[in-house]
């Protein structure tokens, strides 16, 4: 029943993401890709920082999980920039493909793919495919960073399965977020500063902020700050295989929140690729993946 909760809370954070999709699509129309990820990442960092209060710091016998926020810096950094270059579906295609590398990470942990876990990857492509199947894959520079990007975020799921028996879940949130925070905004300052040395004080900093701020606000709060929480809570009782399938789903909910939100179109092709998504998330809710080594 416990592992049920929280798959139930993987689909909620699934949901989240898929409609910060649409908050990020907009807020990069008035603010560069590090700064946008280091102001949303800092808003999260600081809800997660007050609800966790002294118990989002790690005993001193601990140490920082670097790897996790380096990590993560490099995953959103880069589907950042490459939706810059590249269309919303083909970003939304290949960043789902995570699904297939996070068990293809697994195997250097010693992870075993069951049979039924492999068909949920299948059908979860299959799927993605289906989604995305009015926009042109085609090869670009945008199409090859957010592919990179989804090995990152892939690589993310598996640490966060690892940092979760090693430190609180609060504990986790807070450092990842922080650490995110930090580097992306020293290095969007140092990149816009470098370009416009009167970045600053020319007051188009001020005009960027206040015209994302509503996206801004929900990528942090909500997207990092709750949606990042509820994954590292989660993950404590889901392996990543599975857990991915059911993240995997924020394709679904992107293209809702662009109905909703956008205007955009659904067309048949989307909901036979949302209804393959949501069976192979079923088909990896009643699997037997079991094993956690590494």
């Amino acid at each position: 029943m416990k592992k049920l909760g929280s798959e139930l809370l993987l689909l909620l954070t699934a949901a989240i993401w898929g409609f910060a999709f649409v908050a990020q699509r907009q807020g990069m129309q008035h603010m560069d890709p590090l700064l946008f990820n280091g102001i949303r990442f800092a808003l999260g960092a600081l809800v997660v920082g007050l609800l966790a209060g002294k118990k989002a710091l790690p005993e001193r016998k601990m140490p920082f999980p670097w790897l996790l926020g380096i990590v993560l810096f490099i995953a959103a950094t880069l589907q950042q920039i490459g939706i810059v270059y590249t269309t919303a579906g083909n970003a939304g295609f290949i960043t789902g493909l995570y699904v297939v590398f996070v068990p293809l990470l697994g195997i250097f942990r010693k992870q075993h793919i069951s049979g039924t876990i492999l068909i949920a990857i299948i059908l979860s492509v299959i799927g993605l495919y289906f989604i995305n199947a009015q926009q042109s894959v085609t090869v670009s520079l945008g199409n090859l960073i957010v592919l990179i990007s989804a090995v990152f975020w892939a690589w993310h799921v598996q640490l966060i399965d690892r940092y979760t028996r090693q430190y609180d879940t609060l504990t986790v949130a807070f450092y990842q977020c922080s650490f995110v925070a930090l580097a992306s905004i020293t290095a969007g300052l140092a990149w816009n500063l470098l370009n416009n040395p009167a970045y600053l004080t020319d007051g188009m900093f001020c005009s960027s902020l206040s015209a994302a701020f509503l996206p801004l606000l929900y990528g942090g709060v909500f997207s990092v700050g709750i949606a990042y929480t509820l994954q590292v809570h989660a993950q404590k009782k889901v392996a990543p295989a599975p857990a991915t399938i059911i993240l995997c789903l924020e394709g679904v909910f992107a293209l809702l929140g662009g109905w909703l939100l956008l205007n955009e179109q659904i067309t048949g092709s989307i909901v036979l690729g949302a209804a393959l998504l949501f069976t192979a998330m079923l088909i990896s809710i009643r699997s037997k993946f079991t094993l956690r080594s590494g």
